[in-house]
């Protein structure tokens, strides 16, 4: 029997994609309500206790004010919104990470899908932390660079506009006052005593996105670029994640390069003194819709990559 799936918020970037990637499938069915009562909070109370999975691709307080509605214990949730991300009741959405994350999310109702910038960082510091080589108390500082369209709507309008600013041509540094949202779930996840530096960057294309932690051997117990690598190796192998050797364009990293897929490459350079750990994936792949599609695959008991793009 197919599954019920009711997608709130479906018009965004993340519920479009998700829509897209479970269109074709043979074992859900989408269910929706008539535009006049997209937002009628009665209709959508009685929409979502009476399928089998809600995503929510919704701000953070319609995502919580959301699971209020949900009176049925058998529905299960699956929130791409922040607001779940470090709550120790809901599954984080990121089984790569290790067997304890996948069978949170396989005996759990409740699933945080994790934030795009934060995705990266955590694939990478997570490992290293868990494996000793950096300690819990170090001082990190992370760049990512993403496409526009991690801004939603008005930003993708105000990119494509034929009369946009000309600041718009530039990349443009964000979140300065290091206040950015996804900055509890990075710390929680990875175990950091300390929140990071973080630095994202929006830039002039549509969707992608790199995320860059710089190692001095200094901030290392042990170890240096050949032990990082080899942890990366034996824990991303899958084809959703993998770890890959000399993957740059001659030299160049492109923040665009997995862009439209729903896999990650995890990647490290340079050399034992200074070292830089590198995760390319799309914003709204593994970042958003592509990792809420495999949290659902998984619930589902069939394989990971089901209809995703990799």
């Amino acid at each position: 029997m197919k599954k019920k799936i009711f997608i709130d918020g479906k018009a965004g970037t993340t519920g479009l994609r998700i829509e897209k990637r479970l269109s074709t499938r043979d074992d859900v069915e989408i269910v929706s309500l008539p535009e006049e009562l997209r937002k009628d909070p009665k209709a959508r109370a009685e929409i979502m206790n009476s399928v089998d999975y809600v995503f929510l691709c919704l701000p953070d307080a319609a995502a919580i004010e959301a699971v209020s509605m949900i009176e049925n214990e058998n529905v299960v949730v699956i929130d791409a919104s922040t607001a779940h991300r470090t709550n120790p009741d809901w599954a984080y959405g990121f089984a790569e990470l290790g067997k304890e994350f996948e069978d949170k999310i396989i005996n759990s109702k409740r699933i945080a899908v994790p934030g795009c910038h934060a995705s990266g960082f955590i694939a990478l510091v997570y490992p290293l932390i868990k494996n000793g080589i950096l300690p819990k108390d170090a001082y990190l500082t992370a760049h990512s660079i993403t496409g526009y369209s991690g801004g939603g709507k008005a930003m993708i309008a105000d990119y494509e506009s034929n009369e946009r600013s000309p600041l718009l041509k530039g990349p443009r540094q964000y979140a300065i006052a290091q206040k950015h949202k996804h900055l509890p779930e990075m710390t929680k996840i990875t175990g950091l005593e300390n929140a990071p530096v973080f630095c994202p960057i929006v830039a002039d294309f549509y969707s992608g996105m790199e995320v860059t932690v710089p190692l001095f051997k200094s901030q290392l117990n042990y170890g240096g670029l050949e032990e990082i690598k080899q942890i990366y190796k034996e824990l991303y192998n899958t084809e959703i994640i993998s770890y890959k050797e000399a993957n740059d364009e001659g030299g160049f990293l492109s923040s665009a390069s997995m862009s439209y897929k729903d896999s990650m490459t995890i990647e490290a350079y340079g050399n034992d003194d200074r070292i830089i750990l590198v995760a390319r994936y799309d914003n709204l792949g593994k970042g958003a819709s592509g990792a809420a599609v495999e949290c659902l695959n998984i619930k589902l008991g069939c394989e990971k990559t089901k209809t995703l793009e990799l």
